[in-house]
Formats: structure tokens, sequence, C-alpha cells
């Protein structure tokens, strides 16, 4: 079934996905990622997205973010339409609304752990020195306080994708998408930043969507929405928002 059993209220829903199908390549060379895929993801919760590798998550939440664009289907966010916005429009409106956790930190690597984590503030006009002050909040938070002035060549893997994580956050969006967001870290550390990210869904009415394969984080959803070849196979609410 490649179909949300789901019905939220409309006005609870934030990103709305209908008959995503995204193709690459072309004649006997296509390949079919996306097969007319329903979901709707509600405000409020951390919806995690699960399945085998290959069977379209992180393609799907590629598409939702704006960075893939859908051979036919819609999306829509916050009530407007993501898959006809193009250009300066569509990358302002990902500035403002989305935040992203990918698996690759892409770390500035002239800058420091709080210059990087300030990224997104001074893009939107901030100054360096409140964008950097706004920034070390969250990676206090994140235990990276000690680390703030360091480059990323002198951090581990787990300590990059905590700045990574301060990025995504800092500029305060709507939606953060996570791509494996606890792949580098240990349990403990995942935990914690797992505790960061629902806070940050369910204090604020943002919506989380989280891509993991890590089965040590699952009871921080409130749904789950599982994946087989390119098809939403089922959806779960755990927690009734």
């Amino acid at each position: 079934m490649n179909t949300n059993p789901v019905q939220f209220d409309p006005a609870r829903v934030s990103i709305s996905c209908r008959g995503i199908v995204k193709e690459f390549g072309e004649g006997q060379a296509k390949v079919t990622v996306l097969h007319g895929v329903d979901i709707d993801f509600p405000k409020g919760a951390t919806s995690f997205l699960v399945g085998p590798s290959g069977c379209g998550k992180t393609t799907l939440i590629s598409v939702i973010a704006g960075l893939l664009t859908a051979t036919s289907g819609r999306v829509s966010i916050l009530g407007e339409e993501l898959t006809t916005m193009r250009g300066a429009k569509l990358v302002e409106f990902r500035a403002k609304h989305l935040g992203f956790i990918f698996q690759q930190f892409n770390l500035i690597p002239a800058l420091t752990a709080a210059e990087n984590a300030a990224v997104s503030l001074v893009v939107r006009g901030w100054t360096l020195a409140s964008a950097k002050r706004e920034s070390n909040r969250l990676l206090d938070r994140l235990g990276m306080g000690a680390n703030r002035n360091k480059y990323p060549n002198q951090l581990s893997g787990g300590q990059q994708q905590r700045i990574a994580i301060a990025r995504s956050l800092v500029h305060d969006p709507d939606i953060v998408i996570c791509d494996e967001p606890t792949a580098s870290l240990d349990a403990e550390t995942g935990r914690d930043v797992m505790v960061l990210l629902k806070e940050v869904a369910s204090s604020s009415e943002r919506s989380v969507i989280v891509v993991t394969h890590d089965n040590r984080i699952f009871s921080f959803a409130d749904c789950i929405a599982t994946m087989s070849d390119g098809k939403i196979e089922r959806f779960e609410v755990l927690t009734r928002n």
C-alpha cells in the first residue's frame, strides 16, 4: 500500500506529499526510485523514516527539502507548494524554514566550530559576533562548548556531527530533516542529540523527520513510516499529538 493511512487534521500537517514519483536517467537506463509516494508529516512530532538501504528514503527527503525535483507529484510545506518554486524563491524558502542534518557534515575547514555553526545566521544578515553567541548556546547544549574554537580537522567525526546539528538548528527552522543523525555518535551522545531534537519538535510545533537505521533511538519516534521499494509500506502513530 503506497499511501499514508493516517488522516491528520490539515491544520496539524506541516509537510504533505502526493503522488511523488522520482526517476533517474532516460530510456533503457531509466530507474524509478519513488513510486507515487503519498505521506503527511504532522507538526509537533518527531517522525522516523525507516527501511532497507536503497528503498528511497534519502531520495524522498531530498525531494521534500527541494534538493531534488520530483518527476511528478507535489510537495506542500507549511501550505506552500514547493514543487512549483524555482531559483531564488526556493533558496530563500529553504533557508528560512528548513534545517538539514545530513550524513556528510559539509563543514568549512577554515572556520572554527562556533563559526561553522553560525553560518546560516550570518547568511541571513546577523553580525558574526551575535551569530557566534547564538551558536555557542547550542554548542554548549550539545557538549561542544570546550571545542568551540577548534577547526574541523581537530575534531572527531562525532564532534563534527554535533557542529552540523547546531548549524541546522541555530536559525530556528520550522522543519528539521535529518539523514542518519546519530550514525557517527556513541550511544550516550546519540541519545543527547535525540533529546534535543525531540524538544525542538514538541516544544515549538516544529516537525522533525529522521531517516535512520539506528534502532537505539526508535523510542524517540512519535511516528514511524516504513519504506520498501520506493513506496510507503506502513505508517504508525506511536504518540498522538
